[in-house]
This record gives structure tokens, C-alpha cells and sequence, in this order.
């Protein structure tokens, strides 16, 4: 049969006629007003094929995922019992509380913005920095907060956005590494900051008690602990509750803030109402005062000299809390549209509120006063030299309370900026916790990934957070961490700017955000800016942050978590393969950049272990391993992937760095032919064909000797280099362990105590797998119940080839390969391969018998730079032309090796090739070839017949093919690997 012939043979599918007992009933049509037929049932009951739906795009392991039916099942028109999807959503999902963008992000944003800077420290930075400065620091900040905002609101709107927040958005373009290592930081720093804005509560409340002349206990840090203490037991309170009342409790607060804010505007526009409120530095809002705190006035405070960056390190953090709506992403009826929105418009009212109060302290509040009526009506309560002066800009922390109309109600806004803050941080972080465990990023964590209730609050991370913010609080004293918890954040943002370039970089096909107002070099700018800020702050709390994140980072790259999101990051890995293989299409090639490109042709990997151990000894690290598997029969598509998959298991449990190709419905020839043709791609495709030795030649049909043979011709014809490989105990192992085979359940409903449920339990199908070999199937298995084997769900994968087979859970294990067909566990040692065990001493001989191109010498040296060959000694032999010129060879033979740098123990040169071979091997010979001796025109196969002619045309060459035996037998019999 001609080649043509076989590919029009193979490409050809069978043509059927779909019968008509697939078409509807003629009780299903009805008769309309009109006299029209139509159906009486729904068109999704009058059809296999899946109408368009939202349902059918969610997770492919979800059960409405589900209705739309396979091409197998098209093609092959297979009577589903497809039932409309009747489910009322509206029933069935869960009643938790959605929030609308005001709600759940708006009023967050703004309120974590607006914290205890606000109402203590603006005026302070105002008198340090000067108007001028105070505006360009607030500018820089809302310009980074806008771009990091920016590229949030990006990654928010390509595609659902479910609960984490930025934990969310981070792994799911970057991968788990870094996903996993910001949220762990993210979430501790939230709890750090919800402790900060608390203790900056029970300060300001300590501060008001002091001027009532009351105390708890000493007045101090004891008295900041106790109130700080019940305020985090309030708030934790309020959050177990339900998220309900915690979002009506933000907006209590939001009002007591904005009263607060309107009496400051007020009290700022009536100006100062006594004496005494003047002698203090609260002249009224003039052009003069504007003018003199234009400039910046820098001085010592806070244990240090001010500039700056001091100060732009002191007013950034109260600005960072843009996260507050994303990191109840889960919570959010509309994240794509929430997000962006409520957090620039945030960002904006924040900002403009900011400048607004920097503003009027400068035009109203001198920097420092003493407070002495007497020296002010004789004008020199400015006069503070030499003397510290308690008021003004620089020393009052109170101004916004001395500039307001009604004082206390300061008080009353900066409890409620603290404490809102505080609430937010106490929600972010366990939310952030609890995504991050959900995915099992980190092991022995799940518990706090457990929801509870309709709202499925995660109680285990609000307990976890609640005890981290618990210790920090018993500090008391914060100010040594809070610039870490700043940096922290700060690392998050730079990571959210980096994700948002590198996926507008790398522009995967699921790139496409709906939020267009973002850019690809902006958001690297952003990401720079973040990382600037860090070490503004402080370089050191900015490298302590960094290694936190490389800490946990490298804890996740270490434990390879099985999860795929589809990341931007893998994207970027296709991206870089696909140019450097086009580059390597284009580039000559050179002897010296030789690799051994393997085709190893090894059948499902477990059956052949020592020959796929070969391959890898000589491609490790080196070269293109593909390992081939033909199977004669058709496998379904469904089938298919779960093979090669199950293929590739196994090759990562043996640590085998290869690629696994299955082809079938072809002959073993034919299937040789399309992986030789086709297997590779450019440059990177096999030159050397890998296969076992044909150990039953003699008794086998002789059809597959023939088609054995046409494999090696095929090699030959695409100038592949040939490997055979021939061990002392057979290459094939199906017969202990079991194999793939075709029997193929189409339903995992067909196999019998099968578990009921819904068809999220995520099979796609259910294999039946018993040995490959059909002599030794038929030989060892006549029941045929000894040899079906479960296939087992592990997560959302189906693993196969015998009972106990290798699961996520015992994939370290290697003994978990080697079961047999009944389950049982079999001894390492049967189908351990002689290629990895550790050689302490042992001999290759290499059999140099005629000029390959040194393929057959190199070969033996790769293997022997292999740790567990390496303490071996390489022999090497090669034939002699004339007797009288052995020496002369030798010393040729040894320069040649010298100028490969190959090092070896020992060069033999055969001086007597063509003497007679013994006549015990020749019996032996003529034993071997006895059935295939014969008359080609009287047998069924002609091919395979020897005739007596061509045995007299090849006697001398048989012959010294029979002295090589013999000399490999006098020199090679205890070696460890002979290449000839």
C-alpha cells in the first residue's frame, strides 16, 4: 500500500447517517392559531446543542457549566436526556448582603482616607513644609494613588472579579507566588494599621480626658491600653455581627465625620471668637499669615530634623487606604463598576479636602504662639526664642479644634476618622485571609478559608486578625512598626501597578479590561513611584518589607501549589518560547551547538521505565526529549487529555523533563511515520529515534516484524539516527502494572457504585485500564474483572493505572507508580531501571565499529557525566584494518579521542574482525533464522522470507556480525552498558 494511500486511509472519517430516532417526537410539535406546527417544549428539550449563556462560561467544574454536550456527542448524535436548566438563580444563590458602589466602596474609600491625619497632623505638616510644599506633597500623592487606582480599576474589569481584593487581582495575573506573598503581608498589615488607627483613638480621647483633669489608671500608656482594648472589641463585635452592621456603622461614622468637617469650614470662615483663641496663633484667615506660611519653615520635631521627605513619609500613609472597597471585592454587587468609581471619586474628594484644610491652617494659624493674652496684647506672644512655646503650627496638634466653630465636635470627628479606619482594616484583612486560604496557597491554612453563615464570614480570620491588632495594641507605642505597615502597603500597590504593565505588556488574548483609562508605561511608573516612596519612608522598614515578601514568596515557588488561573505570567512564558523558536527557525546550525533530540517511542511512560530513564540520562539539561505513544484503536478527544495527562504525572513524579504525544487509530508503522514527520517544531524536533529491542521476533506475527522494520526504514528516510535498546529483563512493564486500554466508559454513571450527584463532581470521563500487551492480557488475565481498575477523582483531576495510583497527595512518593493490575503495590526493584541506580563502580564499553559521525561515542560520554554513571569507566573498541598496522591505529585511534576531549580508561583495537566465527554461533544462527528460511513465492508473506541467494551475498558480512558477537562476549560480558 502506497503512503498516499495510508494518509488518505487515516484522514478519512466514517461516513454515517444520522438516523432520525434522534429527531423530536410528533407529541412535541403542537398546532398553533395559525394552523403552524410548533413545538409544544422548550427549544433546549428540541436540541443536543447548548444555547448561548452565561452559565456555560463560568467554571468549567461547575454543574451549569455542564449543559453543553461534547463534539463526540454531536457527531456521534448520542440521545441526551438534556433537561432545561431550570434553576431560579434568584432562589438558589445565596442571600448574603451585596453593596452598591456608594456603599461598599465610596463611603470604605473615604473614610480610610480620611483618617487621624486629618484632624492631628495636617496642620503640623503645613507649618513644617509651608503651603507650597504641603500642596506639591498632596499632588504626589493623589498622582500615585490615581495611577496605582488606575491599574486597579483595570485588572478589576478583565473579567469576574470574586472576593480578595488585591490578593485577587495579584495572583490571578501574576501566579500564586506573588498572589500568595502579598496577601499574606497585605492582611497583616491591615491589622497592623487597624491597631495604629486605634491607639491613635485612644490617644485622642486620653488627650480630652486630660483636659477634664480624669484618668483610668496612670494617664498613660496603660490608660491607652485599656481603651484601646474595648474600642478593638467594640469594633470586632460589630463585624461578627454581619457586614450589614458594619456597613450601617460606616455610614454613622461617615455623618459624624462630615459634621465635623463642615465646623472646621465654618469655625475657619468666622474666625477667632476670643482673646484667648488669638493669643494661642488663631488670627483669622489673612493674606498676611497666608504670605509668611508660604514658605517651608523645617525644624527639629519628632526626635529629628524635618524636611522633606520626612514629611512626605509622614502625610503618604494616611492616603494608602484606596484599598478599602476592592478588598471586599466578594461583597460588591458590581466590582467592575464599583471599584473604579468609588475609588477615584474618593480619591478626588479626599484629596481636594486635604488641600482645602492645608489651605485655611496656613491662612489662619501662625507656626508658633504662646498662648499669653498678656503678650499678646503687648504683641510678643510670637516671640518664642529661647522658650518653648506650646501653640501654633508647630506644637498644637489641636488647631483644627481651636479654629473650629464648635470645638468638641472635633473631638467627635477624629473618633470617628479612627475608628472607621480601624473598622475598614478589621474587615480587609481576614477578607484578603480568608481568599488566600480558600485557594490553599499555603499549607495547613484552610481552616481559616471557612465561611460562615449566609454571608459566609470567615470567623477563623477575624479571630486571627483580631489577635494580631490585640498585640500590637499592648505595644501601645506604634510608632517604630507603623512606617513597616506603610512600606508594606506600599508593596502591595507597586505589585497591583506591575501587574497591570505586565499583563498591557505581554497582551494575552483574556486581556481586555472594559476600563479603558489606563496605560501600560503609566502604570510601570506607578510601580516605580511606590517602590521610591518605600525607601523614602525609611529604607530600612522598606528592605524589612521586601524580605517579608521574598520570604513568603519563596514558601509558595518551594511547595508548587497544583493551581492555574491563567496568569499573565504564563502568558509571558509562551510568549518568550514561541520568539525563541522562531529565532532558532532562522539561525544555521553548527556542529558544535549538536543536541541529541530524542523520540522515544515508549508507549504509555510506566510501561517502558528504563527506556524513557535512557532518553532522559542523555537529554537532562540538555536537549528535547518527546516521548511517543501509538495506539491502533480510536480514543476519543475527552479521552485523549486524560491520557496525556496522566502521562505527564508520571513523567513529574520520575522527575522527567519531557513532552508526552499520543497518536492512534493507525498501525505501529504508520504511527512512527506521523510522530517522526511531525513530532517537534523548527529546529527544536528529534534526530534520534529511541525504541526497545523487539524481544519476541521470533514468535510474534509477521506483520509486526514487518512493521517494526518499516519504523526503522522511516527513520532512516528522515535521516533520524537510530537507538535500539536491549536490557537483560524485558522493556515492558504493562504486564506488572497495568496499562492503558480501550474500553471506555462514556459516563462515569456506567460504572456500577458509582457515587451519585451532580456532574460537578468533575469527571469527564471514567477509564478502564488493564495491560497493553494483548498476548500477555489474554495469557495472564482471563477475568476480565481482575484487571478493570477505578479511576479516581483527586481535586478536579482523574487519575488512573491501577488502585492507589499517584495522587497530588502521594506524588512524592514513588512507590505510589508501581502497583499492579489488582491494586497491589509492587516492590520498587521489578521495574526499577538499571539507569537509576548509582553505579560505585562499573564499566561502558563503546563499540566504535564504523564512522557515525562520533554519535556513537558521544552518546556513552553524555551518560557518563551523569552523577549516578559517573564513577564509571569508559572502554572503548573499535576494528582493525590491517593486522600489521594495529600499533599505527592505535596511536591514531588515541589522538582522534584526545581531540574529542572524551576521557577514557582503555582503547582496544580488533585486529582479527573477519576470521571464521566459531561454529557453535553459527548453529546458533541458523537456529535463529530457521522459520524465515523459505520460498518467497510460497509463503503469505514474502517480505520476511531469507533466501538462500542473499545468504550467499552476505556471507562475509554475517559473518563478522557473528565475530562481533563472540568479541562482545570475551570483552563485555560483565559491562555495566555496551553502545554499539
Amino acid at each position: 500500500m502506497s503512503q498516499s494511500s495510508v494518509a488518505r486511509k487515516i484522514a478519512t472519517p466514517n461516513i454515517r447517517r444520522k438516523s432520525s430516532v434522534f429527531l423530536p417526537d410528533i407529541s412535541e410539535f403542537g398546532i398553533a392559531e395559525n394552523g403552524t406546527y410548533s413545538y409544544g417544549q422548550s427549544l433546549q428539550q428540541c436540541t443536543n446543542e447548548a444555547l448561548p449563556k452565561m452559565e456555560n462560561y463560568r467554571n468549567i467544574m461547575s454543574f451549569r457549566a455542564a449543559q453543553r454536550p461534547t463534539l463526540d456527542e454531536l457527531r456521534e448524535g448520542s440521545n441526551l436526556d438534556r433537561k432545561e436548566n431550570q434553576i431560579n438563580e434568584t432562589a438558589t444563590a445565596r442571600t448574603a448582603v451585596k453593596f452598591g458602589w456608594i456603599e461598599g466602596c465610596l463611603v470604605r474609600c473615604l473614610l480610610n482616607i480620611w483618617g487621624v491625619m486629618l484632624f492631628l497632623r495636617l496642620s503640623w505638616m503645613v507649618g513644617q513644609a509651608g503651603i507650597i510644599h504641603s500642596m506639591v506633597i498632596i499632588v504626589i500623592s493623589t498622582i500615585v494613588t490615581c495611577i496605582t487606582t488606575l491599574s486597579m480599576s483595570a485588572m478589576s474589569t478583565n473579567g469576574e472579579m470574586k472576593g480578595g481584593g488585591l490578593y485577587y487581582m495579584i495572583s490571578r495575573s501574576l501566579g500564586p507566588e506573588f498572589g500568595g506573598a502579598i496577601g499574606i503581608v497585605f492582611s497583616f498589615a491591615n491589622s497592623g494599621m487597624a491597631a495604629l488607627n486605634i491607639v491613635g483613638f485612644s490617644e485622642s480621647l486620653l488627650s480630652l480626658l486630660k483636659s477634664e483633669g480624669l484618668q483610668i489608671i496612670d494617664g498613660g500608656k496603660n490608660d491607652n491600653r485599656i481603651i484601646s482594648v474595648i474600642a478593638l472589641l467594640l469594633l470586632q463585635s460589630i463585624i461578627v455581627i454581619g457586614m450589614e452592621w458594619e456597613a450601617k456603622a460606616q455610614v454613622g461614622l461617615l455623618v459624624i465625620l462630615l459634621v465635623a468637617m463642615t465646623d472646621f469650614v465654618v469655625g475657619a470662615i468666622m474666625g477667632p471668637q476670643n482673646i484667648e483663641a488669638k493669643a494661642k496663633g488663631w488670627e483669622g484667615l489673612s493674606t498676611k499669615v497666608f504670605v509668611e506660611n508660604l514658605t517651608p519653615g523645617y525644624k527639629f520635631s519628632e526626635g529629628m530634623d524635618q524636611d522633606f521627605f520626612t514629611i512626605f513619609s509622614v502625610f503618604f500613609p494616611s492616603v494608602a487606604g484606596i484599598q478599602a472597597g476592592a478588598s471586599i471585592s466578594g461583597d460588591l454587587k458590581d466590582p467592575a463598576m464599583a471599584i473604579p468609581t468609588g475609588t477615584l471619586l474618593a480619591i478626588f474628594i479626599t484629596s481636594g479636602s486635604y488641600a482645602l484644610f492645608a489651605l485655611l491652617a496656613g491662612a489662619g494659624e501662625l507656626r508658633e504662639a504662646s498662648g499669653n493674652v498678656t503678650e499678646y496684647e503687648s504683641g510678643t506672644f510670637t516671640n518664642c526664642s529661647g522658650r518653648n512655646c506650646p501653640w501654633g503650627l508647630y506644637n498644637d496638634y489641636q488647631v483644627m479644634q481651636l479654629m473650629s466653630a464648635f470645638g468638641p465636635i472635633i473631638y467627635a470627628g477624629c473618633f470617628a476618622a479612627t475608628l472607621s479606619s480601624a473598622l475598614s482594616c478589621l474587615v480587609s484583612g481576614p477578607k484578603t485571609f480568608e481568599a488566600l486560604c480558600k485557594d490553599e496557597v499555603y499549607p495547613y491554612l484552610t481552616r481559616f478559608g471557612i465561611g460562615y453563615g449566609k454571608a459566609e464570614d470567615p470567623y477563623w480570620s477575624y479571630g486571627l486578625g483580631f489577635i494580631i491588632a490585640l498585640i500590637f495594641i499592648l505595644i501601645a507605642d506604634l510608632n517604630a512598626i507603623a512606617v513597616l505597615i506603610s512600606c508594606m502597603f506600599m508593596a502591595a500597590y507597586a505589585l497591583l501597578n506591575y501587574c497591570t504593565f505586565h499583563a498591557s505588556l505581554v497582551k494575552p488574548i483574556g486581556w481586555r479590561p472594559t476600563f479603558k483609562y489606563y496605560n501600560t508605561w503609566v502604570s510601570l511608573a506607578g510601580a516605580i513611584f511606590c517602590i521610591i516612596v518605600m525607601f523614602l519612608m525609611s529604607w530600612i522598614c522598606a528592605l524589612v518589607a521586601l524580605f517579608c515578601v521574598f520570604i513568603c514568596y519563596s514558601i509558595v515557588v518551594y511547595r508548587k501549589p497544583d493551581l492555574n488561573w491563567g496568569t499573565s505570567t504564563q502568558a509571558q512564558t509562551y510568549q518568550d518560547a514561541l520568539t525563541a523558536l522562531q529565532r532558532l527557525a532562522v539561525q544555521n546550525e553548527h556542529v558544535k551547538n549538536y543536541r541529541p533530540q530524542i523520540l522515544c517511542l515508549s508507549g504509555f511512560p510506566s510501561s517502558r521505565p528504563a527506556l524513557i530513564d535512557l532518553a532522559y540520562l542523555i537529554t537532562k539539561k540538555n536537549s528535547l526529549l518527546i516521548c511517543g505513544n501509538i495506539q491502533e484503536d480510536r480514543v476519543r478527544s475527552r479521552v485523549r487529555k486524560v491520557v496525556v495527562q496522566n502521562g505527564y504525572d508520571w513523567l513529574h513524579v520520575r522527575k522527567v523533563k519531557a513532552f508526552y504525544v499520543m497518536v492512534d487509530g493507525c498501525k505501529f508503522d504508520e504511527g512512527c511515520q506521523a510522530l517522526i514527520q511531525s513530532a517537534g517544531i523548527g529546529k527544536l524536533a528529534p534526530n534520534i529515534l529511541l525504541l526497545g529491542y523487539k524481544t519476541n521476533w521470533e514468535v510474534c506475527e509477521r506483520e509486526e516484524v514487518k512493521e517494526y522494520f518499516n519504523c526503522l526504514h522511516q527513520a532512516l528516510d528522515n535521516y533520524l539516527a537510530i537507538v535500539i535498546l536491549r536490557t537483560k529483563d524485558p522493556l515492558d512493564c504493562s504486564y506488572i502494572l497495568g496499562g492503558l486500554e480501550e474500553n471506555i466508559c462514556t459516563s462515569p454513571r456506567d460504572i456500577p457504585n458509582f457515587p451519585k450527584g451532580s456532574s460537578s463532581d468533575g469527571f469527564e470521563n471514567i477509564l478502564e485500564v488493564e495491560p497493553t500487551d494483548p498476548e500477555v492480557s489474554s495469557a495472564r488475565h482471563s477475568n476480565p474483572e481482575e484487571i478493570i481498575v477505578t479511576a479516581t477523582k483527586k481535586g478536579n483531576k482523574i487519575v488512573f493505572g491501577g488502585k492507589g495510583s499517584v495522587t497530588k497527595e502521594n506524588h512524592e512518593d514513588v512507590h505510589g507508580v508501581y502497583r499492579g493490575p489488582d491494586g497491589s503495590e509492587k516492590p520498587r526493584d521489578i521495574v526499577l531501571s538499571p539507569f537509576q541506580t548509582k553505579k560505585e563502580t562499573g564499566v561502558i564499553d563503546v563499540w566504535w565499529l564504523y564512522d557515525d559521525g562520533g554519535l556513537t561515542l558521544l552518546l556513552p560520554y553524555i551518560i557518563q557525566t551523569r552523577k549516578n554513571w559517573s564513577q564509571c569507566r569508559l572502554r572503548v573498541f573499535v576494528l582493525g584494518n590491517k593486522k600489521t598496522e594495529i600499533e599505527m591505529e592505535h596511536r591514531g585511534m588515541a589522538s582522534l579521542l584526545s581531540k574529542f576531549r572524551i576521557d577514557y580508561s582503555d582503547l582496544t583495537v580488533i585486529p582479527d574482525i573477519r576470521r571464521k566465527a566459531e561454529e557453535s554461533t553459527m548453529s546458533l544462527f541458523e537456529t535463529l533464522i530457521k522459520d524465515f528460511r523459505g520460498d518467497p513465492d510460497k509463503c503469505d508473506d514474502p517480505e520476511t522470507m531469507i533466501t538462500d541467494s542473499e545468504l550467499m551475498c552476505l556471507k562475509e558480512k554475517t559473518n563478522r556480525h557473528l565475530r562481533i558477537r563472540e568479541l562482545l562476549l570475551e570483552n563485555s560480558r560483565k559491562s555495566n552498558l555496551i553502545a554499539m
